[in-house]
């Protein structure tokens, strides 16, 4: 069995669900989110792109429905041991299977909370699972009882966390090791695969963002793959991951000779990463770490080109994307707590001089502020 965690802790985190269940007065949880599976079971899949559900009730019991594909995966990788198959055919309707796990959990007339804000969980599978309830069951919207859980990282969390973050530095090495003129994305792209998953690493849960010239001012990832000019700007937003957690970094690099607005424009995200670590500790709340983000760039002219949003939590999470909740933007109430991962990014997109700046690092937050995760340098390197 392929678990990545203890027995301690995957019992700590079911009597913490529990836990919450009981607070927020649900007798059962219907989940969805693969994320939360894999937190609370160790189940590892891409399975969640079909009807999938893992159901918990207050006494314990916990049963997963999923595909014939996925029944050897569930068994080699998770602590599950009723695990349900439903059948594919034409016509078939998952939300019926799900229904007689419940039945027999005795649930008919129960409060139930479904995790709606799931990726795995289609508009139309959806509406499936409210045609099949309905008059069955209270259902309550729970997406972010597990979430909440999981944004606090427990010890052995934060050791794979940490070895992502030097799987994110030596990928780091090999960007100013082949990212010069002549050279092209593909290989630049490749090298930092290489040496991630030689290190043991994992694919992260989107794809690396890359672009030179005018693609330096995208966030995001696209298919075309340039050679890098004699002098050019490379953007790469990219993470280390290892056990699907992730820890983010983001640099622009100019090549060839760096503009002289770069400069200006590097200067002020580094002041605006700064101002945000001096901001990012317990008892703050992380919509105040967006404003100090905002004001810096604001103060400095560069309004029109900063984001509005600047940075997110990080931990395990599954394809299309590795950000997690919650997000730095301004007016948030989340207040930050030790064991917090957050990646911060600094943004600036000159449309007009199409010039780009980008420094982004992943945090942990101690008891008393925070800890940068990556060990490279911040200044603007030049190659």
């Amino acid at each position: 069995m392929g678990l990545h965690f203890s027995k301690e802790e995957f019992s700590n985190r079911k009597e913490k669900t529990l836990n919450s269940m009981k607070n927020e007065g649900v007798d059962a949880l219907i989940m969805f989110r693969q994320e939360s599976m894999y937190w609370l079971t160790g189940y590892d899949t891409f399975g969640y792109v079909f009807f999938q559900a893992l159901v918990l009730d207050q006494k314990g019991n916990v049963i997963l429905l999923t595909r014939a594909p996925d029944l050897r995966q569930a068994q080699n990788t998770s602590n599950i041991s009723d695990i349900r198959i439903w059948v594919d055919k034409d016509g078939a309707n998952p939300a019926d299977d799900l229904k007689i796990i419940l039945d027999e959990l005795n649930l008919k007339g129960k409060k139930i909370g479904v995790e709606y804000e799931a990726y795995g969980l289609t508009g139309r599978n959806a509406l499936r699972l409210n045609t099949v309830l309905q008059n069955y069951c209270s259902i309550e919207d729970k997406s972010e009882l597990i979430t909440k859980l999981r944004v606090i990282k427990s010890d052995e969390e934060i050791s794979y966390v940490k070895k992502a973050a030097n799987l994110a530095d030596k990928a780091l090495d090999e960007v100013w090791k082949h990212a010069k003129a002549g050279v092209s994305e593909s290989k630049i792209l490749a090298e930092m695969n290489r040496v991630i998953f030689e290190g043991g690493g994992d694919y992260p849960a989107n794809e690396f963002i890359i672009g030179s010239g005018k693609n330096a001012l995208l966030c995001r990832y696209q298919a075309e793959k340039q050679i890098l000019n004699n002098q050019d700007q490379l953007t790469i937003e990219w993470a280390g991951t290892y056990r699907h957690y992730h820890s983010a970094m983001f640099r622009t690099i100019p090549i060839g000779k760096a503009d002289p607005k770069h400069h200006k424009m590097h200067e002020a995200c580094v002041e605006a990463l700064t101002n945000c670590e001096n901001k990012l500790k317990p008892g703050n709340k992380i919509g105040e770490v967006f404003d100090v983000h905002a004001k810096t760039f604001d103060d400095r002219g560069f309004k029109n080109s900063r984001m509005n949003a600047c940075g997110y939590s990080l931990g395990a999470t599954f394809s299309p994307n590795w950000m997690d909740w919650p997000m730095l933007y301004t007016g948030n109430p989340y207040v930050i707590e030790q064991g917090n991962v957050f990646f911060m990014h600094m943004i600036l997109m000159d449309s007009k001089n199409q010039l780009a700046m980008n420094l982004g690092e992943t945090y942990l937050v101690t008891e008393n502020g925070n800890e940068r995760l990556g060990q490279h340098k911040l200044d603007l390197v030049v190659l």
